[in-house]
């Protein structure tokens, strides 16, 4: 049997391996951060129908430890088809244990986006979708962020900002931003065109590649939260924000999405601006519209779980969604999605996973459509 996490979006260290029925594991923390929580590694050399059993031994002492109780592991044959692995939390370990059907097997904290995918929807976007690469910035070990615009109609008066993956072990955010690109491929959508005839739409697929590609859970590879980056971006230490940013003041923004996955609530939700000091009687009645209008239309969302909304005033303005809200007066929400499941609609089989969050991004757009006239 070997174990190996020297890949795309790796993380494991092997402490014993002696005992195929119980494989001592650890979850290595993000580079310059005390972060950890993500994991991705490759097991082949197996005996099919043999038990095997895995435990990540220091989950416990993970950046969200509690969010192991109702978690199960994900794992593929094919890095295609992924599916769950009943998992139990015991004695601070994370154990898993599974009878493979074939000689190897991948396992993950949740289904993976990886860098060649990254690079195909890159291209599937300009070549299908009419995107154009607007701008593109650097992150600090030279990974490009792109900055994609959609724009149909030179008179298009409003500018939708979607942002994904500040968080880079949050893959489902680049799911989430795949299923917005492959609905901007159907060019007889009527709620779409509607959309662009108003809007144009700038996309940042994956805002912390180097963390993503290094296994991080939560950091660039400074060791900075880009979500916690939003007034005090620099060039040095959080290129990436600090690119996006500039674009944003040079553009504007009407609406801002900003995409993310979130460790221990089994629910899909959103968190706005509403502790803002200049949050509005205006931005709260869009604030509720958007909730009520993607609930109306089916999407897997719900607004009974979530966090609890800030007092105003009290926002904490160096995230995304509250900076970029404050600053552009627009609304602004952080869309969640669980690693677990979508408890409203749970499916055993694969919890939540990349095809449900591609899902919730071409449901976002039919909101988006629905209130373009009403942003300003």
């Amino acid at each position: 049997m070997q174990i190996n996490s020297n890949f795309d979006s790796g993380n494991i260290e092997v402490i014993d391996a002696s005992n195929p029925q119980q494989v001592r594991l650890a979850i290595r923390a993000d580079l310059n951060s005390a972060h950890f929580q993500w994991f991705h590694f490759q097991v082949s050399g197996l005996q099919p129908g043999q038990r095997y059993g895995f435990s990540l031994g220091n989950a416990g002492q993970s950046s969200y430890k509690n969010a192991w109780s109702g978690y199960n592991a994900v794992a593929s044959y094919d890095q295609v088809n992924w599916f769950r692995v009943p998992s139990r939390f015991e004695n601070g370990a994370l154990n898993f244990d599974i009878e493979p059907l074939h000689a190897q097997i991948w396992f993950a904290y949740f289904e993976p986006y990886s860098r060649e995918r990254h690079a195909l929807l890159i291209e599937d976007a300009q070549r299908l979708a009419g995107a154009e690469l607007f701008a593109c910035g650097k992150s600090i070990e030279g990974r490009p962020i792109e900055l994609l615009r959609i724009s149909r109609n030179p008179q298009a008066q409003r500018k939708i900002w979607l942002i994904a993956q500040q968080h880079p072990g949050e893959h489902m955010a680049e799911w989430f931003m795949q299923g917005v690109i492959e609905r901007l491929q159907q060019r007889d959508d009527a709620e779409l065109n509607a959309l662009l005839e108003q809007a144009d739409l700038y996309l940042v697929p994956n805002m912390n590649p180097d963390g993503a590609f290094r296994g991080h859970l939560r950091t660039n590879v400074a060791g900075r939260d880009l979500n916690r980056a939003w007034q005090s971006a620099s060039e040095a230490d959080s290129p990436e924000v600090y690119f996006v940013q500039q674009q944003m003041r040079a553009v504007g923004v009407d609406l801002f999405l900003d995409i993310h996955g979130d460790e221990e609530i089994p629910h899909v939700f959103a968190a706005g601006c509403e502790g803002n000091p200049g949050f509005s009687s205006r931005l709260a009645a869009l604030d509720k519209e958007f909730r009520d209008q993607l609930m109306a239309i089916g999407a897997e969302f719900q607004t009974t779980f979530g966090y609890t909304p800030d007092q105003f005033g009290q926002a904490n303005t160096t995230l995304a969604c509250n900076a970029v809200g404050l600053e552009f007066d627009c609304l602004a929400f952080t869309i969640e999605m669980p690693f677990k499941d979508h408890d409203d609609r749970p499916n055993p089989h694969t919890g939540w996973n990349g095809a449900r969050s591609m899902q919730l991004g071409k449901d976002v757009l039919s909101v988006a459509a629905a209130m373009v006239g009403k942003l300003r």
